[in-house]
């Protein structure tokens, strides 16, 4: 049975990733160039997969300023986020996993620092009963690290816990685990491939934990993934 949900927390908690993508997308427009969603999809919920400082000098043929760019999106990206709401069905979802009594943990591809104070914004840190973050991995999703360090900190097996993801390399990280992986795309991440997915919904609203936990589980216990 499932003893244990572990939440990804941007484009899932809060969809930070559309603020960010349109952040970049303005910069760009204001250079007369445009940002791709395709392109910027590859680095959704890692690092490294795309860069858009360098994006930005190769499409415009400039040199840019990346520091002070950088410092430029830092301060628009935070004067926006403050305005984005919950994904819609996440505050029950935390309650419903607490009521069922839950192990509940949080693994992030982000630093502790930008994570943190929205769930103290929001008045959920206190459900987490494990939260990790890029701090403490040398590799961030699709690579297991974060999740395994999830797994061991609310001492339960991959085959006991569900991970809910919003992108495919979260995805990728939950199922190389070990974990149940239940995708929750927003609107950049629709698009992508889950069928590696136990399970995709449109909302945790619309489709709440209560309905859809119980479904999956070890082979053992008598229950089929959903999927």
């Amino acid at each position: 049975m499932i003893k244990a949900v572990v939440f990804d927390f941007d484009g899932t908690i809060l969809d930070t990733e559309s603020v960010a993508y349109d952040v970049f997308r303005d910069i760009f427009s204001e250079y007369g160039a445009e940002l791709k969603l395709e392109k910027w999809a590859l680095g959704i919920g890692t690092w490294g997969a795309y860069d858009p400082y360098d994006d930005l000098e190769s499409m415009t043929g400039l040199p840019i300023d990346r520091r002070a760019l950088e410092k430029r999106y830092n301060e628009i990206f935070a004067e926006r986020v403050k305005k984005v709401e919950l994904r819609p069905g996440v505050a029950a979802a935390l309650e419903e996993a607490k009521r069922r009594g839950l192990r509940i943990g949080l693994a992030t591809s982000s630093y502790r620092r930008s994570v943190e104070p929205h769930l103290k914004a929001f008045g959920l840190l206190s459900y987490f009963d494990a939260i990790h973050t890029a701090d403490e991995v040398r590799k961030v999703k699709p690579d297991p690290a974060l999740y395994l360090l999830a797994l061991a900190s609310l001492g339960v097996q991959g085959r006991e816990a569900v991970a809910i993801e919003d992108s495919f390399n979260g995805l990728r990280a939950a199922k190389a685990a070990g974990l149940y992986g239940v995708a929750v795309p927003n609107p950049l991440t629709a698009g992508m491939d889950f069928s590696e997915a136990d399970l995709v919904i449109s909302s945790l609203a619309e489709q709440p934990l209560g309905s859809w936990i119980d479904r999956l589980g070890p082979p053992e216990s008598g229950n089929e993934a959903a999927g």
